[in-house]
């Protein structure tokens, strides 16, 4: 990896207000252009930077500038480094290692199973495999199709259950809300509610049902057991 100068406007500032050096070296090393180190110098320029100080970060040396300083054709160079940075992996398919790639088609088959809303770019990234072995294995067209069992890519170390998750998650935010068929419930039509009375209603309508002519016979009849009673006593 290239090194970079940090800050370079910021460091050009503190080399021209703290060395002799000139402007065809301070920009060469900061890569800017002669005319503007220029306009730094005079003022016209990065005005409100602060400056930097490049051997207090470790990127210029002292004896490095007294060479450049007694010799206007010398180039300065960047330090090296005393910490290492290591460079970053570039994101790509994920690596299987040989001991477990004949596992791949079963965790495969187990996440079209399972997981019918994983994409197959999902697929292929938990488990690194191309596309067309999962529409192989999907559609029952591999070539070891009648040996493969379903296996969780998790428990056969191709993925983490964390990267599970996430794709699982992803999808289901894409994927349609179920329909009650899905969902197994029973809904009456609307002409079958509109049929249905409140139970009120069924209670006045029993009420209506009631004779009139009972009701006033039992009342004549409860009227009529005192009488009764009272000419037995005589």
């Amino acid at each position: 990896m290239a090194q970079t100068l940090l800050m370079p406007k910021a460091t050009a500032i503190w080399l021209v207000d703290n060395t002799a050096l000139s402007f065809d070296q301070i920009a060469q090393f900061c890569k800017l252009h002669p005319l503007e180190v220029k306009a730094i110098a005079d003022g016209e320029a990065a005005q409100g930077i602060k400056g930097l100080d490049p051997i207090s970060t470790g990127q210029l040396s002292r004896d490095e500038i007294a060479r450049a300083e007694a010799n206007p054709n010398h180039k300065l160079k960047l330090s090296e480094p005393k910490v290492r940075v290591p460079e970053s992996k570039r994101r790509g398919p994920r690596y299987t290692p040989v001991s477990k790639r004949q596992d791949r088609p079963n965790a495969i088959l187990w996440l079209v199973r399972n997981h019918p809303e994983l994409k197959d770019a999902q697929i292929s990234r938990l488990v690194g495999t191309t596309k067309s072995t999962i529409e192989q294995i999907r559609e029952r067209t591999h070539w070891n199709s009648a040996n493969l069992a379903p296996m969780d890519p998790v428990t056969l170390g191709l993925c983490s259950q964390i990267d599970l998750d996430m794709e699982v998650e992803k999808a289901a935010k894409g994927r349609p809300l179920p329909t009650a068929a899905e969902l197994g419930a029973t809904l009456q039509s609307a002409q079958e509610t509109e049929r249905l009375t409140p139970s009120y209603e069924r209670e006045e309508e029993k009420e209506k049902e009631i004779d009139a002519d009972a009701v006033f016979r039992k009342l004549s009849s409860l009227r009529s057991a005192p009488k009764d009673e009272d000419d037995d006593q005589y």
